[in-house]
């Protein structure tokens, strides 16, 4: 539907993906944070990962916004309404079944790589010829990349530096983004599997037994009530 509608309007197209993409990452912390809160689960590793991916998603729509993406109140307006419902079904997703939304972000995910990888492709030597954003500048060469290590959680930190000098490096850098995304959602869906890029410790060796036992969500907490 978005790509119907926003078929001549790029830029505008991805600042209400961006807008998106955030969401998942706000509703698994939020779950995440209440399970801690009732004694049930403590995944420090996952809160840092879903931490750093929406860090990165928060600087995708930061560029889009730099770029004019937010210029008209009907894409603001469609963006932030999307988001809300976005973020309760994702809520109610997570809290029934972790591997069902981790699975639904990484399709989410796989279609942006594919539209930002179109994009990419068809407007190359257009790009080439503009120049990076600042905020794009900044984040993917400057400072402290702790957290742009942190959502890549197939990689070993400082393996991956990119190079920004025009607007192409730009979008090639947010379409290899999501492709990492995609990879840490796969990852997400074998339970208790993730560890961030930066931790070498066993994450039962800083927790009780009990939580490194739990359930996967409502539905697996059912069914492992059923079979013992």
């Amino acid at each position: 539907m978005l790509d119907s509608l926003y078929s001549d309007r790029h830029y505008a197209r991805f600042f209400v993906l961006e807008t998106i993409a955030r969401v998942p990452y706000f509703a698994f912390m939020s779950v995440l944070h209440m399970y801690e809160s009732f004694g049930w689960w403590r995944r420090a590793d996952y809160l840092k990962v879903h931490f750093a991916e929406s860090w990165n998603e928060m600087h995708h729509l930061l560029i889009m916004e730099e770029l004019g993406g937010n210029a008209w109140w009907f894409d603001r307006f469609l963006a932030q309404h999307i988001a809300i419902f976005y973020y309760l079904m994702t809520v109610f997703m997570y809290a029934l079944s972790p591997r069902m939304a981790y699975h639904f972000s990484e399709c989410v995910e796989s279609h942006a790589f594919e539209t930002y990888d179109k994009f990419v492709k068809s407007h190359g030597d257009e790009l080439r010829k503009l120049p990076a954003p600042e905020v794009a500048v900044r984040y993917y060469t400057e400072g402290d990349l702790y957290l742009f290590d942190e959502f890549q959680t197939s990689r070993v930190p400082n393996t991956r530096r990119p190079k920004i000098e025009n607007l192409y490096d730009v979008f090639v850098n947010v379409r290899d983004d999501e492709a990492e995304h995609c990879k840490t959602m796969k990852g997400c869906q074998r339970h208790g599997s993730i560890r961030s890029p930066h931790s070498y410790s066993e994450e039962c060796d800083v927790v009780s037994s009990h939580h490194c036992r739990d359930c996967e969500g409502i539905l697996d907490c059912i069914q492992k009530s059923v079979a013992d």
